[in-house]
């Protein structure tokens, strides 16, 4: 078969994860990844030739075109800078975009990648009480394009719940999942943290890794005051790590521009199909313990791709949580004791925020090389399992060029509760969780509840008693009484 000399190729990926001392600044972190990905690539100037730098939104420092900075940096001239809006699915967007302006001849070659430097950042404002003495560029500054979507973390009911963090929303995900299974408290709990001690063996091994060690289910589930308790039934340990100085980045070219900078073949792989879409608003999904949305695009991305899930040897599964895998794991078609990461997770590997499946595209590329011919997915999630984009990738070349579809319109036609904002009556809870404090004591707990027409109603709860019972007794499906947003007993 002849290969198109626009069909879009990974030529490079480098990672670093900065573990000693404060780190460079973010921008010089980027950079220092990209080098790497030249390096990785096997071909020294590619970095001068780069037509697009392109980056994935950073928390830790505010720069105006951070893309601008990091082709100064590595002495190119790029023609066009990109950034994003903040969330986890950004970096397989920005690669699935990029893959289509390669594929129709809107570049060449185009650098991707993120960075964050939030252990330092914090290290510095502990030390002196000061920001950072980073980059500042100039006021009315931006980038060629920014890409994405704005990512919605909630309106005035959901903040008023507590719900706006992922840490108190995912552990809400966590419990529906476990009624939904019909398991016991303590039964859930031991599974989970099987599952999480699977992804820290896979860390062992990674380089990159910030956590670069196997830990034990026990030890993973078992509250310490080095474990805390954070929202239940997540000690510490099942949530995602975002204390890392961390940087990834992508080279991805046309195949005829590898072939004449003279990348060899055997670095090549190829994004085969991406797809994505976004689930309903939190308060609007018909229950909380699935994702549509990823089951529409993992069907998508397979689909395009021209292979089944059972034929993936490699996957990595966004980890934010357990209860991120254990959703997009059933929605996908995966079993949950097959290895579902490549790189550790976010709280083993290192969770830098919006960028961490840039480090998972870059480790499955180096996967794929060390397994020709087989194919890997990733998928990933910004928001509260709210965005959705998976990646398809081969060293194998796709049949019919790269790939891509959103499926908004199929998940946007599905089933969707209403909320009540306020409710004083009786309810049925659904599912519930209980905030601590950074001593692991009880502080609050949250209740999504259903209301005898289908409406959904969120309330919260401050009571020792209730709190107690939450973590202890199966509630969901219990009757109970909410007044004026508060939880009472049934």
């Amino acid at each position: 078969m002849s290969l198109d000399p626009r069909t879009p190729v990974i030529a490079g990926a480098g990672q670093i994860c900065h573990r000693e001392g404060h780190a460079p600044e973010p921008v010089e972190l980027l950079a220092e990844a990209a080098r790497r990905a030249e390096a990785d690539s096997g071909v020294t100037g590619l970095l001068r030739r780069l037509d697009s730098v392109r980056v994935v939104n950073l928390l830790s420092w505010r720069y105006a075109d951070p893309g601008r900075l990091v082709a100064e940096l590595l002495g190119a001239a790029p023609r066009h800078t990109a950034y994003t809006h903040p969330g986890g699915q950004s970096p397989q967007q920005l690669l699935t975009r990029s893959a289509i302006d390669i594929q129709e001849g809107r570049a060449d070659l185009v650098l991707i990648g993120g960075a964050e430097a939030w252990r330092t950042r914090a290290a510095i404002r502990r030390e002196t009480g000061e920001r950072p003495p980073w980059t500042a560029q100039p006021a009315g500054l931006e980038p060629s394009e920014t890409i994405g979507g704005p990512l919605d973390m909630g309106g005035p009911v959901e903040v008023e719940a507590g719900l706006v963090m992922p840490v108190a929303v995912y552990p809400l995900f966590e419990n529906a999942l476990r009624a939904a299974a019909g398991r016991g408290i303590a039964e859930h709990g031991r599974a989970i943290a099987g599952l999480w001690a699977g992804f820290s063996a896979v860390a062992e091994s990674n380089p990159h890794a910030v956590l670069r060690r196997r830990f034990s289910a026990e030890e993973i589930g078992t509250p310490t005051p080095d474990n805390r308790m954070v929202g239940f039934p997540y000690p510490k340990l099942m949530n995602a790590n975002n204390h890392v100085d961390q940087a990834a980045a992508i080279l991805l070219a046309s195949a005829g521009t590898a072939a004449a900078l003279g990348v060899a073949r055997d670095r090549w792989v190829f994004p085969i199909s991406a797809a994505e879409a976004d689930d309903h608003p939190l308060s609007e999904r018909a229950d909380l313990h699935s994702s549509p949305a990823i089951a529409a695009a993992g069907r998508a991305a397979l689909r395009l791709a021209g292979i089944g899930a059972g034929e993936l040897a490699h996957v990595d599964l966004y980890s934010c949580f357990p209860s991120a895998v254990q959703v997009a794991a059933a929605e996908l078609g995966l079993p949950l004791d097959r290895e579902l990461t490549v790189t550790g997770g976010l709280t083993f590997a290192g969770g830098p925020w919006s960028n961490y499946v840039s480090h998972a595209i870059a480790a499955m590329t180096a996967r794929l090389r060390d397994d020709p011919g087989t194919a890997g997915l990733c998928s990933a999630n910004g928001g509260h399992l709210s965005k959705h984009a998976v990646g398809v990738y081969s060293t194998r070349p796709p049949r019919h060029g790269f790939r891509h579809l959103s499926v908004q319109v199929e998940v946007d036609h599905l089933p969707r509760r209403a909320l009540a904002e306020t409710h004083d009556g009786e309810a049925t809870l659904e599912t519930c969780t209980v905030m601590h404090d950074r001593s692991g004591a009880p502080e609050h707990g949250v209740a999504a509840c259903l209301l005898a027409d289908g409406r959904r109603t969120w309330a919260t709860t401050d009571d020792p008693g209730l709190m107690e019972a939450m973590r202890s007794v199966e509630l969901s499906r219990r009757p109970v009484r909410v007044v004026a947003g508060t939880l009472r007993a049934g």
